[in-house]
């Protein structure tokens, strides 16, 4: 073997060795999860012989699915959430990652276990509490330079919740947000509004819209419908209708959306 070869041969050899580092960092070897896979690739009738699968189970803040093909092999994790899933739940995430990896049809029926798994309500629960312990809170505080959230969560928690919503963290976005003006993730049980509106152009009852916003979805937590997952229920938005401000604080984020 030449010199370059020998070279080439060592670079191919460092990049695995660097791959085979990042994706085992924290993560488990999913136990028959390789033969797991192997299957599910026949059963979509993916073309060659199947590769090398690596599978892990590792510590996501969500239940997360990630597929990464490396020259022979192919490196597959598993949000750890799924270590007590039935079997056949695991055949159907490994059925919509190499469906998508490999471009065919994954039918419905071997798709379904892991969909109604992911949307169950137990699962979710799961999720939540799973983000409540991996997830801190947002860094910014809800002091902004303008606008304090907390004095306005009060003030909005007695005028429209009778003072009985309990308060999650509560902040500032570190960045400003191009389109997303807030959000609540239930899983670390926090709101954070976009610091884009936190400056003296913005009048206060815009800013209190959108935290009311917010304020709701604590209230009103997802839930499902069917096969979907409902974030603004009927209730939800009757609800929402009650801000004083309401028309008037939706033209102003629109302006500020442009």
């Amino acid at each position: 073997m030449g010199f370059d070869q020998r070279r080439r041969s060592g670079e191919r050899e460092g990049l695995k060795n660097r791959i085979a580092k990042r994706m085992t960092g924290r993560s488990t070897i999913v136990p028959g999860g390789a033969a797991l896979f192997q299957r599910v690739y026949t059963r979509l009738g993916c073309e060659g012989r199947p590769p090398r699968f690596r599978v892990e189970f590792y510590p996501y803040s969500s239940l997360v699915l990630t597929i990464r093909r490396r020259e022979e092999a192919v490196w597959v994790r598993l949000s750890d959430l799924l270590q007590r899933a039935p079997l056949d739940v695991l055949e159907g995430a490994a059925a919509l990652l190499l469906a998508r990896v490999y471009r065919r049809r994954a039918a419905a029926s071997l798709t379904r276990p892991y969909l109604d798994y992911a949307r169950s309500d137990r699962t979710r629960q799961r999720i939540n509490y799973m983000r409540r312990r991996r997830i801190p809170p947002g860094a910014a505080g809800p002091q902004g330079r303008h606008f304090d959230l907390q004095k306005l969560f009060e003030s909005l928690n007695a005028r429209y919740f009778d003072g009985k919503l309990q308060r999650p963290h509560i902040g500032w976005s570190n960045r400003s947000w191009r389109r997303q003006f807030g959000c609540y993730d239930p899983g670390p049980n926090h709101i954070l509004l976009n610091r884009r509106m936190d400056r003296p152009g913005v009048p206060q009852f815009a800013v209190e819209y959108v935290l009311f916003h917010e304020m709701l979805h604590v209230k009103h937590p997802t839930r499902r419908s069917g096969c979907s997952l409902v974030s603004h229920s009927r209730e939800f938005r009757e609800e929402e209708k009650r801000f004083a401000e309401f028309e008037h604080a939706r033209r102003v984020l629109d302006r500020l959306a442009r």
